[in-house]
């Protein structure tokens, strides 16, 4: 069946690489920067980065530029398709979106850049849908239809043992960083209009723990769900969370255990968890 849209991702969306090649899902890497050295984010290996961010070595990170898009959106138009959908990291926490339209105004198909509000797992699941709705043949507006209802249904959840990264990165205040520090609170965060939020907190990573496997519970119903879980450097840790998860969902469709991405793992520091839950149905 000929494939009217191509599906275009960025690389925090932790798709596997394996549903990547087998739906076509195109991904550009984001950027970034360990000390002096830049790097696509592929190419940074999570042991060292943690290190280097325990020794307080500066990291950065940056979009992607967009010629990387322009040259994924000029390869799926020379392949014959309608349209491009093309879904990225929220624009609350990064300009990947302004990067990618600049690159989709100067294709001749057209190109629809769509701020998912989300990261990590959360973003991959409804750019996994998005994929499979697209290779079983559907429109733009069928592929919108399906990315859009997962958008809104997808919960992001997030754990991180310290405030610490997401106050250096700017993506907390602080004031909060200082009193998670200080009074050892464990926070249950959510991504909520597109930026990170505190749901609740906890004293310790059980308590806190407990609470995110709850919220993700309900969040994702009774009826078909996608679940992952992603970490940076707690492989132990997000194993157990899975598994606690898949034992109180009954309709479990895809689960997923996964590295996260490094540009996630750079605000959030070593021990983060990400929970996505992603409800399959209409």
């Amino acid at each position: 069946m000929r494939r009217r849209v191509a599906i275009v991702t960025d690389s925090t969306a932790s798709v596997p690489l394996d549903v990547a090649d087998r739906l076509g899902i195109s991904i550009v890497q984001l950027e970034l920067t360990v000390g002096a050295e830049q790097n696509d984010e592929r190419r940074v290996l999570h042991p060292q980065m943690a290190e280097a961010m325990r020794n307080n070595v500066p990291v950065a990170t940056n979009p992607p530029p967009p010629p990387a898009f322009y040259w994924n959106y000029a390869d799926a138009a020379a392949s014959g398709v309608e349209a491009i959908i093309s879904i990225h990291i929220s624009e609350g926490m990064s300009q990947t979106c302004q990067a990618a339209r600049i690159a989709a105004a100067e294709i001749g198909v057209p190109v629809y850049v769509v701020d998912a509000r989300l990261t990590g797992l959360s973003l991959g699941f409804p750019v996994i849908a998005a994929a499979e709705a697209a290779a079983a043949g559907a429109t733009p507006h069928g592929v919108m239809n399906v990315l859009e209802h997962r958008l809104r249904s997808t919960t992001q959840l997030l754990y991180v043992d310290t405030l610490e990264y997401l106050q250096r990165s700017g993506r907390i205040g602080r004031a909060q960083a200082w009193v998670g520090q200080a009074l050892s609170i464990k926070p249950v965060l959510i991504m909520k209009d597109g930026v990170i939020d505190q749901l609740a907190k906890g004293i310790g990573e059980e308590r806190a723990l407990r609470k995110a496997i709850a919220t993700a519970v309900e969040r994702a119903g009774r009826g078909p769900v996608d679940v992952g879980v992603e970490h940076f450097e707690a492989a132990d840790r997000a194993k157990e969370v899975l598994d606690a998860l898949c034992s109180q969902l009954p309709q479990v469709r895809r689960v997923t255990l996964e590295e996260t991405s490094a540009i996630i793992g750079a605000h959030t520091g070593p021990g983060a968890l990400g929970i996505a839950v992603s409800p399959a149905g209409p």
